[in-house]
Parts: C-alpha cells; structure tokens; sequence
C-alpha cells in the first residue's frame, strides 16, 4: 500500500506527497495538488478514488481474496496555514503510537 502512495505522483504529476501513516484499520495521508492547467488539473477524489483501487488490488492480491477493502468517501481537509500543517503532520506521525488506546482496537 505505501507503494502505491509513493507512486502517486507518477500517476498525477501535481501531486506532492507529504506524510503518510498505514493504520491497522485506516490510513492517514498529507498530499499537496500544484496548480496545473485545466485540461490536466486532477481532483481530490480522482486522486483518492485510485489510490483506494489500486491499493485494494494489491492488498487482495497479497491476500489471496476478492472483495471490498475500504469504506465508501474519506475525509478531507484544506489545509490553511503552517501551524495547521505541522499540526496534521505531527498527529499522522503519533498515530501509532494511540492504536492502543483506539475504540476500535480489538486488542484494547
């Protein structure tokens, strides 16, 4: 999965990737999308929408499994400044080390 993020760019040349975090049960990503011009400009959801199939597809594959591995939309933000830049980046890269504490961790 983090392959696919790393290869990202390839795939929509305004894209600038930034952090990123794979969870057991969810991912956590920071892109940037430049200005480009019209006919090549990308949206967040084309971005993701790919993202989200080709990382199915490898993880599938990986699993020797057919079927859905996300839940439908994500959650996205505009970033406005500096300090709320560090801040996404500071909480992707603590992520980890909540997991025990997750409602959602079976483990807990």
């Amino acid at each position: 999965m983090s392959r696919v993020w790393r290869e990202l760019p390839s795939r929509f040349p305004a894209v600038e990737l930034d952090h990123f975090v794979i969870m057991p049960n969810h991912v956590h990503g920071l892109l940037w999308i430049a200005d480009a011009p019209e006919p090549r400009r990308e949206s967040l959801g084309a971005i993701v929408g790919a993202f989200k199939s080709l990382a199915a597809r490898e993880v599938n594959a990986l699993l020797k499994r057919k079927g859905s591995l996300w839940q439908r939309n994500y959650y996205e933000r505009i970033v406005r400044n500096e300090a709320e830049v560090n801040a996404i980046r500071r909480y992707i890269d603590e992520n980890p080390l909540r997991w025990a504490l997750d409602a959602e961790n079976p483990e807990r």
